[in-house]
């Protein structure tokens, strides 16, 4: 089954800043990059991955 890349909850990028207090995107983009991705232009983020905590878990085992 394929992940849906739209999904940035899903991101290993995504993740918790606790100066801003929310959730953001490690990804840096350019403006160019922004423009196309806010605008909706592409159908998936390139720079997705997918994060699986069970995975990490695993590999401290």
């Amino acid at each position: 089954m394929e992940k849906d890349k739209n999904q940035c909850n899903d991101c290993a990028y995504y993740q918790y800043d606790d100066d801003t207090e929310c959730y953001v995107c490690e990804i840096n983009l350019d403006e160019d990059e922004i423009e196309r991705f806010m605008a909706g232009s592409k159908k998936s983020c390139p720079y997705f991955k997918f994060y699986d905590e069970y995975k990490m878990v695993e590999k401290q085992n």
